[in-house]
């Protein structure tokens, strides 16, 4: 895949990531007006070939990596090779007919004729929303809740109690956005021993999680050894997502829910929750090589 255009917008600037805003506080040490940072929550349309399949509500922020990552995840492409190119553009509410004076961004990619006839077949035109997973089916036969099997690792019962809890003590110092608007989600990927190298944000969870595994999958990182560790809930869609793409382990800082350790079980998923320092639980062990 050719690198993405990294050249600023025609028409408009990409929106800020954090916004300012004045605020009252009350109570506390420290009462009274002051400015404020928030998080941005902006309409980005992610578009295959020419045509708009869907629109979420994203932090403008590693944008080529989400595209990328949610192409993936989502069965779009079947690998990297199926992306030619990625290009991202801003546009303002005035030109796409957006209220409330906001701005907004697409991702244009040039996927494989293959990959945009099954697209095509799909028809499906997804409204994303922060904590959407199924927006846009129209049937509950529509639902896919059958996972890949994720290949079984020799490292796998190396994920343990330690490994997790030393990835999630690291991801805060990498979380720049949320330590100033205290909003936004983390995705970060671990070795099996818990060192955190790589952490992605947005205010969505499963964008978060789009935007790690795209720029795994742009640097030929997504086969090796290691485990997503993530500021959320275990919710059915990341298991869905990590599975699909053959990562073999996830922890979340909350509880999963139920859909999601089954999910995970079908897959041979390694799956830890509620992982707050002293404890961290279990649900699934996932398959490991004897």
């Amino acid at each position: 895949m050719p690198p993405p255009d990294d050249s600023a917008p025609t028409g408009f600037a990409l929106p800020p990531a954090l916004e300012t805003r004045r605020v009252a506080v009350h109570g506390g040490a420290h009462p009274g007006a002051r400015a404020d940072t928030v998080a941005a929550e902006t309409p980005v349309a992610l578009v295959f070939n020419g045509i708009s399949h869907a629109v979420m509500m994203a932090t403008p922020l590693d944008l080529e990596d989400f595209a990328l990552g949610f192409a993936l995840s989502e069965g779009i492409l079947d690998g990297v090779d199926d992306c030619r190119g990625i290009e991202v553009r801003a546009s303002a509410a005035c030109a796409d007919g957006l209220q409330g004076g906001l701005s907004a961004c697409e991702v244009h990619l040039d996927i494989s004729s293959r990959s945009f006839a099954r697209l095509k077949d799909r028809r499906r035109s997804l409204a994303g929303r922060t904590g959407c997973g199924v927006c846009g089916i129209d049937s509950l036969g529509a639902l896919d809740l059958v996972p890949e099997r994720v290949r079984p690792r020799a490292w796998l019962a190396q994920v343990d109690r330690a490994a997790v809890l030393r990835a999630f003590a690291a991801l805060p110092a990498l979380q720049p956005l949320n330590a100033r608007a205290g909003a936004v989600h983390a995705a970060g990927w671990a070795a099996p021993d818990g060192a955190l190298s790589e952490v992605r944000e947005d205010v969505g969870r499963h964008n978060a999680l789009d935007k790690l595994l795209g720029h795994l999958a742009r640097e030929g990182r997504l086969g090796e050894p290691g485990f997503a560790a993530m500021s959320s809930r275990a919710s059915y869609e990341l298991v869905r997502k990590c599975a699909r793409l053959d990562v073999a382990a996830l922890a979340t800082i909350s509880a999963p829910t139920g859909l999601a350790i089954r999910i995970a079980e079908q897959a041979g998923m390694r799956l830890w929750g509620l992982c707050r320092d002293p404890r961290a639980v279990l649900y699934v062990e996932g398959a490991s090589v004897p």
